[in-house]
């Protein structure tokens, strides 16, 4: 099972803004500059994740964006089920572009469907706040992070 870039950055900003203190409001500019990845991706996921509820944006001079529920709410195989498009692993779980001609006696559907109802069985057990037990160890990465691309100033 793999998942999405989208997804994987959705979990990503969600364990940032849980090592942050309580409340602090923080910007685009600094999640995509610890991990180093696109403004503008990470703008969608932000957007995506503001309707789902998860996080919550202000707008303005000093707006940023912060959880909107506690880590305690915010369950990994839910969210991972909302940020995915689909879970077709193969061709005959999408029923509408399904030309397998074994289809209607393959037992490989089965055993994959099986294999998805654990791996969401697992990932339902947890939540935000159990990936992110380690907060002082990622604090001290991300400032890490952050301090190495200061600039010096000329």
């Amino acid at each position: 099972m793999r998942l999405t870039q989208y997804t994987d950055y959705s979990l990503r900003v969600l364990i940032y803004l849980t090592a942050q203190k309580e409340d602090q409001l923080v910007n685009i500019k600094e999640i995509a500059e610890v991990y180093q990845i696109s403004k503008n991706h990470l703008m969608k996921v932000i957007h995506e994740l503001g309707k789902l509820d998860v996080i919550k944006t202000i707008r303005g001079r000093n707006g940023g964006i912060k959880l909107a529920k506690a880590p305690e709410e915010i369950n990994v195989g839910e969210l991972i089920r909302k940020t995915e498009e689909d879970f077709y692993l193969v061709e005959c779980f999408d029923s509408s572009n399904n030309s397998c001609i074994i289809s209607q006696v393959c037992r490989l559907k089965g055993v994959l469907n099986e294999a998805m109802q654990a791996y969401f069985k697992v990932l339902d057990q947890y939540t935000l706040a159990d990936l992110t037990t380690n907060r002082h160890q990622l604090q001290h990465l991300f400032s890490n992070q952050e301090s190495d691309h200061i600039s010096p100033k000329a």
